[in-house]
Order: C-alpha cells, then sequence, then structure tokens
C-alpha cells in the first residue's frame, strides 16, 4: 500500500514520559467507553504503554459507524451487514496509523482509482488522473469539470472564497462558523451545478444538508481532501468486511496486550471515587483510575446525564448541547445478476433526491466477490444521509426506483436477499456548533473525551477525527501517570499557498 507522501505533513510529537507503565511501580488502570475508531485507538494508545485496559462496548460488535455483524440471506447464507461504505484516504494518517499495528503494508486495503459524481441531467465528474500538488489537484478538477465553466471561473469572487485556500483551525471556525455552507457558497458565487455534484456530494457525507451543516466545516474539509493535501484524491477500502479486514486482527493485538474487550456491554454511569471512578455496567461496578469517553452522542448524553457528580455545569451543559444529525438509510440488496462490468464501484450523485451513493460491494470486498461469482448476481449498496423523512419504508423503495433509473440493468433483477439500516446517532457540526463543542480535555483529571464529534483543533474530519481524538485522549491519560504518548499527525494547518496565507491576514487580522 502507498506510503504517505506529502512532505509538508505535520506531526506533532509525542509526549515525553515513561516508556511503561510497569516503571511506576504499579500500573493504572483505564476503562475506555465505546469500541469505535476513538475507543479502540485510545485503547491500543494505553495499552502500548503497559496500561490496563478495559473495552465497554453496548452493541456485540467493535468498530462503531465502521462496524460489522452478521446476518443471513433467505436461503441461509452467511452475510455481513455494515452501516455502510467508508471511504479511507491517504490522508487520515491517524487512522492509518492505527491500522497499520496488525497490516503493516496496509495490505488490507485496496484504491479505488475513480469515483465519480453523477447528477440529475447526467453529466459526471470525475477523479481519475488528477494531479496530487494543491492547488493543481483542486484547479483541475474545476477545469475538466462538466458543471464548472471557464465563465463560472471568472465569476468567482476571489476575495469571499479566500478562506477556502487559507483554512487554519481553530481561526476558520472563529471566521465561518455562524454561517451554513449553502450560505458560503452563495457568497463566493459557486456555479449552482457544480455546488450541488461537487460540495453538496461531500458535505452530505456529513449526514447533513448544505443549509444545517457549518460553513467553517465545509472549507476544513475541502482543505483536508483537496487544498491542504498533496496525497491526491482517490482513496483505499477493505478487501474484506470492516470486521475480517480491521477490527478482528485489532481485537486479536489488544488482547494480547491484556486489553479486556467486552461487547455487549453498555455502561450506565460513572461515579467518582477517592482515586479514579468506578464504571457501572451491567449492575454492577469497577474501579478505574482513568477514563475515556468514546460514545456516539446519543451514548455520551445519557452516561453523563447518569453520572451527577461528574464535571462541571458548563461542561455538563457543552455535552447536553451536542446535536445528532437527520437520520440516514444503507439499504444492500444481493441481486440474481450482475451489473453492467463498466460501471463504478462507488458512484456518488448529486441534486438526485433521496439517494446519494451507489456502491458495487463485490467489485472490491472478497465475501461480497465470492458470493457473486458463485451465484452470477451483485451485492449493491445504496445510501440516503441526511433523510428528510421520517418513513423509511417508503424511503427503501425511492431508493431502488434511483437505482433503476441509473444502472436500468437492475431494473428485471430479482432480490435474492435485503437488508436495511435506519439510524439517526450520527454528530451534526451545525451552524454556531464549534464553540460549544466539548474537547478532548475535561474539567475531571483522567477522564478524556474522544470521536468524530468531540472538538480537536486540527484539520480532520469524520474517521480520521475519530482517530485523531483516540490519540490525543490516550495522551491526556498517559500524561496524567507521567507515561510517554503518541504522536498526532494532520495535513498541514495553513494554508499551502504563502501570498493568499498573507492576504487573509491582512483581511481576517486575529
Amino acid at each position: 500500500m502507498t506510503s504517505p507522501r506529502d512532505p509538508r505533513r505535520v506531526t506533532l510529537p509525542a509526549p515525553r514520559g515513561l516508556p511503561d507503565a510497569g516503571l511506576l511501580g504499579r500500573r493504572p488502570t483505564a476503562a475506555v467507553v465505546g469500541g469505535g475508531i476513538a475507543g479502540l485507538t485510545a485503547a491500543t494508545g494505553l495499552a502500548e504503554r503497559g496500561v490496563d485496559v478495559t473495552v465497554f462496548e453496548r452493541e456485540h460488535h467493535l468498530g462503531g459507524r465502521v462496524g460489522g455483524w452478521r446476518e443471513r440471506l433467505p436461503d441461509g447464507t452467511a452475510v455481513t451487514m455494515s452501516r455502510g461504505f467508508h471511504a479511507f484516504f491517504r490522508q487520515y494518517y491517524n487512522l492509518r496509523t492505527l491500522l497499520s499495528r496488525t497490516d503493516p503494508r496496509l495490505d488490507r486495503l485496496i484504491p479505488l482509482t475513480d469515483y465519480p459524481l453523477l447528477d440529475a441531467h447526467g453529466r459526471i465528474d470525475t477523479f481519475a488522473g488528477l494531479p496530487r500538488t494543491p492547488p493543481w489537484n483542486a484547479a483541475a478538477f474545476a477545469w475538466r469539470s462538466p458543471t464548472f465553466t471557464r465563465k463560472d471561473l471568472l465569476r468567482l469572487s476571489g476575495r469571499n472564497a479566500l478562506p477556502l485556500a487559507t483554512v487554519s483551525v481553530p481561526e476558520t471556525y472563529h471566521l465561518l462558523d455562524r454561517v451554513d455552507a449553502s450560505s458560503f457558497l452563495e457568497t463566493i458565487n459557486f456555479p449552482e451545478a457544480a455546488k450541488h455534484l461537487a460540495f453538496e456530494v461531500f458535505s452530505r457525507s456529513f449526514f447533513a444538508d448544505p443549509r444545517e451543516l457549518s460553513a467553517a466545516e465545509l472549507a476544513t474539509m475541502f482543505h483536508l481532501y483537496f487544498l491542504g493535501s498533496s496525497e491526491g484524491l482517490v482513496f483505499d477500502v477493505p478487501t474484506e468486511p470492516f470486521p475480517q479486514a480491521l477490527w478482528d486482527p485489532l481485537a486479536s493485538y489488544l488482547s494480547s496486550r491484556r486489553v479486556d474487550i467486552r461487547t455487549g456491554t453498555p455502561v450506565t454511569g460513572i461515579g467518582r471515587t477517592r482515586d479514579g471512578f468506578a464504571i457501572e455496567s451491567g449492575g454492577r461496578t469497577k474501579n478505574f483510575d482513568g477514563v475515556v469517553l468514546a460514545c456516539d452522542v446519543p451514548g455520551l448524553r445519557k452516561i453523563v446525564d447518569a453520572s451527577p457528580d461528574l464535571g462541571t455545569e458548563a461542561w455538563r451543559a457543552s455535552i447536553d448541547g451536542l446535536r445528532t444529525a437527520p437520520p440516514f438509510l444503507v439499504r444492500r440488496l444481493w441481486l440474481d445478476r450482475p451489473v453492467e462490468p463498466y460501471r463504478s464501484s462507488f458512484l456518488g450523485t448529486g441534486s438526485i433526491p433521496p439517494l446519494d451513493n451507489i456502491s458495487l460491494l463485490d467489485r472490491y470486498e472478497g465475501e461480497a466477490r465470492s458470493w457473486a461469482t458463485r451465484t452470477g448476481g451483485a451485492v449493491v449498496e445504496l445510501h440516503a444521509y441526511a433523510a428528510a423523512t421520517k418513513d423509511s419504508s417508503g424511503l427503501e423503495k425511492a431508493l431502488e426506483k434511483r437505482l433503476h433509473e441509473i444502472y436500468p440493468e437492475t431494473r428485471d433483477a430479482r432480490v435474492v436477499g435485503d437488508l436495511t439500516l435506519w439510524r439517526e446517532d450520527c454528530p451534526l457540526f451545525g451552524v454556531g456548533d464549534f464553540a460549544r463543542r466539548p474537547t478532548v480535555e475535561t474539567p475531571e483529571t483522567a477522564l478524556a473525551l474522544a470521536g468524530d464529534g468531540i472538538r480537536i483543533d486540527l484539520p480532520v474530519a469524520l474517521m480520521e477525527r475519530a482517530a485523531a481524538t483516540g490519540w490525543a485522549a490516550a495522551n491526556s491519560l498517559l500524561g496524567h501517570w507521567g507515561l510517554a504518548g503518541h504522536p498526532i499527525r494532520s495535513v498541514p494547518n495553513h494554508g499551502r499557498i504563502g501570498l493568499l496565507n498573507r492576504l487573509a491576514r491582512s483581511r481576517y487580522p486575529k
């Protein structure tokens, strides 16, 4: 697998300290609540320094929103279901560092060379063959886009668009967080067709309508994927379902370091003790020296609400103020015939509601490929992000109708099996939320937060934000005990064009 290529990537050095907790005389104990990316990262960071770690996970599987579990098709075939497609970009340094613990060369990830974007008029944008280096990557993308003409380029308001090329966290949030993404694009005269095709597809990957998404999040995302990184615009996907490719190996790795992983074990509350914390789970209480709360938003709110002794009034209010994005739906279909061979493994759709993308799992995932080879069929996944309805059954039918319109060869296909997932538990990065968002550090010594909804002042997003906060949470507890931490990486936390950075400083002084 390709190693990081960007010479400007940033590394925050590991905090100094003792290399192993065995040198302390008594190994500290830590509870990690949540077995998603953030929690597993924190558990890894702590366990590698010799801390005795217990992971509590509410579900019966690991991975959180990138987890998977076993299901059966009507004919009895065992299959793995998940919460849907995820793209592992090359600039996800902290996530890839975690995965490399069990896959040093990341051989269990393979590249998708393109992920075309389709709009309602049949126009397609593509990422294949673009230069990697900013700003030429974004310029080449815009230049050849069927929805972004030369006339549109001349109409862009360079002055108002300056924040897109000069992202710095947290400054960008101070500047743009009270503006919604859709309004911001209007102020820079971004063409309507291109807005639907390029920006809306990506903004909806945050599970939010652009009218509800913070413009600062949009700008940071643009920086992370386009103007802040020269890792390229293509991404990787696992060669097998998430449990087999990612989390089962990591669970074995952690178990070899004495980590006690308890799935199907929700935490109901946390109490204070003289020396640490008491974790309440399954009617029992166990004491720990430190805690990392790496839950989803509803779970974090519930635990803090049930733990009245934790934190300050302001901190508890920041937890209570976290919002969830609108619901999303993942529908997976096992069809009795293949999709045309020239179809892409992943297709993003813009202005074709309620469909947001189509994934062909048998093109890259071993389990799905084996099923398709054996049956002559196809495994197709449909996504609807930020659903505007509470009627999931009606949404299922609408998604399948769009599939038949875009891929007509599926109209006469028989559905051999189908599974649907409907959830409303992703964080909302709404307008004005940044200043109120809780950080990794908390008012409690040896209690840290982690997750993609937790604030960390680096240009990271989605899975990479979960991993970055996981490493940071581990470092917080390790530092408290005088143990060495772990480095954290990111794309540069500033624009890559010096002249534009100077213009931004003159126009938006701190």
